[in-house]
């Protein structure tokens, strides 16, 4: 697995930060396996999952609005 400096965990924190509602759905839906976003054994996907339910989480709408095709 690859490993990530505390640098790029930090920025990809800020970018979770950054990520509207409809990128925080196509990230959450399209990542592929293994995507930092995701992993467990990073402090990203705890935030990432809180911002994501604070902008409210995978709704109907914004499920049709990315669509299954990435």
């Amino acid at each position: 697995m690859e490993e990530y400096t505390e640098e790029a965990i930090q920025q990809m924190l800020k970018d979770i930060d950054s990520f509207d509602h409809v990128q925080m759905a196509r990230l959450y839906r399209f990542a592929p396996s293994g995507s930092p976003y995701f992993r467990s054994d990073l402090p990203l996907h705890e935030h990432f999952m809180r911002r994501f339910q604070q902008l409210g989480g995978m709704t109907p709408t914004v499920s049709k609005l990315i669509g299954w095709d990435n």
